[in-house]
Parts: structure tokens; C-alpha cells; sequence
């Protein structure tokens, strides 16, 4: 008769099973719960092991008021992920996402990063430290903030107003596991300034001269590219210790009602977003919504916008994040030459129970629109994030 007795300790296996178990796990999630098994099995799975899995680009959704936990959700799989991440509270604005780290506002003048898989967390220098940010005082209610106008004109803004309101967008170098001397670019709402810090610095510094190239930014080939909303490009250097702008002026006139500029493994693409725009007869209020995508790869040689007809086996996901470019082929299921996007435009969709989140997957072979499931709607409409662990 069989010994029944005899039990397995599975935190015992050898080490190079282990190893080779961790090196084979087909999700990131997988390998997450791997790693939390015990020590022995997180020693077989480190954070820089280059056999971690990559991960096709979450969804990140509106927060449950009544719980800290936020949930992602991977429109690739279907999967839905909750994660502990009291940061991304109501009382805070997502900014951006580069490289798996979320740009964060508080109503303080508070900004900083953090990284949803490991939670750590990296102070940028506050709103109150933008060179036009003439007074910051925290006692005078409704009205904190100083801000100086181009025209040498001051305004007065309330913490929710600065939070919500002042910076458009903000993305990064690197990634600051990758690079702790990297740079955060912001693209701000008022009076469209473009500024930049260094990782470590105490404030911000506003670049001059390109005050128009804000419709959105990447950092290509060792710099920050802005564009102007008829396509123009303003090059931002910041390695020496003040910035070198170098401008690209486009003839033609590139026409949509938004744009976008990705590095897709090596070509410049920019890629025009038209919106329809509507009146919700109930409410009677603009709701918009996207109908069509249009995209055009940059020539060096003549300094222009080429129509792309198909970005073959390239996906993009556009939105409030740093434009990111993958190859479908890089995923299981993945199809080739569509356009994952969100609403990170202002108006009505930022911020009101009218409708849904214009979220989706656009096909650019065919124009059509592929809906992606819609949560209800808060302050903070949804925003890509690239799971890293490192």
C-alpha cells in the first residue's frame, strides 16, 4: 500500500526548476503571482530578469470611491487586474503615463510619479515651483495661486483649478529605473508654454520661444519633439545647461481637430484626430466623439508630412499618455494597423454623467470603430499604462 504521508514543500524545489518555470510564465500577472509565492520563488524571478513577459498596454479605470484598489483592464485578453493604489485618489489628476509610471496632481502643489505594480514613488518639483507661478499662498481660498500671463498680466487660480486645469500633459525621457538622470517634459494648458525638469531639481523651467507647439510631445532620437496643431516641429535639446530649440516648418497644413506624434520603431509619425461634435438635447451640452483617425510619416529629406496609408504590423495607443508605437506580431491575438485610443481632450467628456468615455480601437484599413467596454464616468476619464515591473 501507498505512503500517503509524504508531502511536497514546494518552496523547496530546486532552484533551477524554479528558474526555468519563471522563464516560461506567459503573462505578467503570472509572473507577479510567482514571485509573492515565497523568497525562494521570488529569488528565481527577479524584476531584471529580461524573461519577464511583456505586457500589451492596460486600460486604467475609474476609481471605486468606496475602495483604494483600481482596476486595469487589458482590452487585448479581455482580463481585468485590481490593484492597491490609494495614490490615484479622487482628490488627485492623472497627468500622463511613460514607461508604466502615472504622473499624479494633487490640489497641494504637489506632482509626482508612481509606478501602480511596485508603488514607488518619485517627487517632480511642485506647481508652485513654474517660473510663472508667481505666489503660491495657501491661505488665501479660491485664489492660491499667482500666475503671471505673456502679457505680463496676473491671474488667480483655486488648488482645483491649478490641479485640474493648468498642465495638459507630462512625459518622460526614460524610464527612471532605466535612466535616474532623466528629464520630465510638460506641455501646459495656460497661455500653451511647454517646460521641463531634471529628475532631482526643485523647479521647472519654461522653454522660450516655442509657446504654439502644444498640441503634443515625444521624446525622438535623443530629444523633445513638440507639434503645433497645423504639424509644424519645434526640437527641444536639454543636455546642456540651457535649452536649444531648433524649429521644422511644415508648408502644408495638416487639418483634424487633434494631434499626435509617435515613435514608431524609428519613423516620426504624426497622427491627425477628427472629432463630431454633438448637443445632448437633454442636457443640452456638447458631447464629442471620435470618427476618424488620419496618419503621416515624417520626410527628412523634404521636410514634410507623407500620407500612410497602413502602419502594416505597428499598433498605436493614443491618448492622455506618451504616444506608444508596438508590433502586433510582439502579442498573441494581436491584429496589425489599429489605433487604440481615449478621450484626454477638455470639455464635456472630462467630467460629466452625459454619455460614455469616447474610448476604442480605430482599424485603418477600413474606418471603422470597435467600442471598448465603458465604466462610469468621474472626473478622471481612462488612460493607457504599460505594466513594468522595471
Amino acid at each position: 500500500m501507498a505512503d500517503n504521508s509524504t508531502t511536497v514543500d514546494w518552496s523547496d524545489l530546486p532552484p533551477e526548476l524554479l528558474q526555468t518555470v519563471a522563464t516560461n510564465l506567459p503573462a505578467l500577472a503570472d509572473y507577479i503571482r510567482f514571485r509573492a509565492v515565497c523568497h525562494n520563488w521570488q529569488r528565481a524571478a527577479p524584476i531584471s530578469s529580461p524573461y519577464i513577459p511583456r505586457e500589451f498596454p492596460w486600460l486604467m479605470l475609474p476609481l471605486n470611491r468606496s475602495s483604494n484598489r483600481r482596476g486595469f483592464f487589458n482590452p487585448l485578453t479581455n482580463n481585468h487586474h485590481r490593484l492597491t493604489l490609494p495614490e490615484a485618489s479622487h482628490s488627485r489628476r492623472r497627468a500622463g503615463s511613460s514607461f508604466g509610471w502615472l504622473v499624479l496632481i494633487d490640489e497641494s502643489p504637489s506632482i509626482f510619479l508612481i509606478n501602480p505594480l511596485t508603488r514607488d514613488r518619485i517627487s517632480l518639483p511642485p506647481l508652485s515651483s513654474f517660473p510663472n507661478v508667481t505666489n503660491f499662498d495657501f491661505y488665501s481660498i479660491g485664489r492660491e495661486y499667482t500666475v503671471r500671463s505673456p502679457e505680463n498680466d496676473l491671474n488667480f487660480y483655486s488648488l482645483k483649478e491649478m490641479r485640474d486645469a493648468f498642465i495638459k500633459k507630462v512625459i518622460l525621457s526614460h524610464s527612471p529605473y532605466d535612466n535616474p538622470n532623466f528629464f520630465a517634459f510638460a506641455i501646459l494648458n495656460r497661455h500653451e508654454n511647454l517646460a521641463y525638469c531634471k529628475n532631482g531639481h526643485e523647479s521647472w523651467r519654461i522653454i522660450d520661444g516655442a509657446q504654439t507647439y502644444s498640441e503634443d510631445v515625444i521624446y525622438f532620437n535623443g530629444s523633445f519633439y513638440a507639434v503645433d496643431k497645423f504639424g509644424s516641429i519645434a526640437i527641444c535639446e536639454l543636455d546642456g545647461d540651457s535649452p536649444v530649440v531648433k524649429f521644422i516648418n511644415v508648408e502644408q497644413q495638416i487639418d483634424g481637430d487633434m494631434k499626435y506624434l509617435v515613435d514608431a520603431m524609428g519613423d516620426l509619425l504624426l497622427v491627425a484626430r477628427y472629432l463630431d461634435f454633438e448637443i445632448e438635447i437633454e442636457y443640452y451640452v456638447e458631447v464629442c466623439k471620435t470618427v476618424k483617425f488620419r496618419v503621416f510619416r515624417f520626410d527628412w529629406n523634404d521636410h514634410k508630412w507623407e500620407d500612410l496609408a497602413s502602419l502594416d504590423d505597428k499598433v498605436l495607443h493614443l491618448g492622455e499618455n506618451s504616444s506608444l508605437a508596438l508590433l502586433a506580431s510582439d502579442f498573441r491575438g494581436c491584429r496589425g494597423n489599429m489605433i487604440y485610443f481615449t478621450d484626454d481632450y477638455s470639455g464635456t467628456n472630462a467630467d460629466s454623467f452625459v454619455g460614455d468615455h469616447d474610448v476604442g480601437v480605430y482599424n485603418l484599413a477600413d474606418g471603422s470603430i470597435h467600442e471598448l467596454p465603458c465604466y462610469p464616468r468621474n472626473s478622471h476619464w481612462p488612460i493607457w499604462i504599460t505594466p513594468s515591473l522595471c
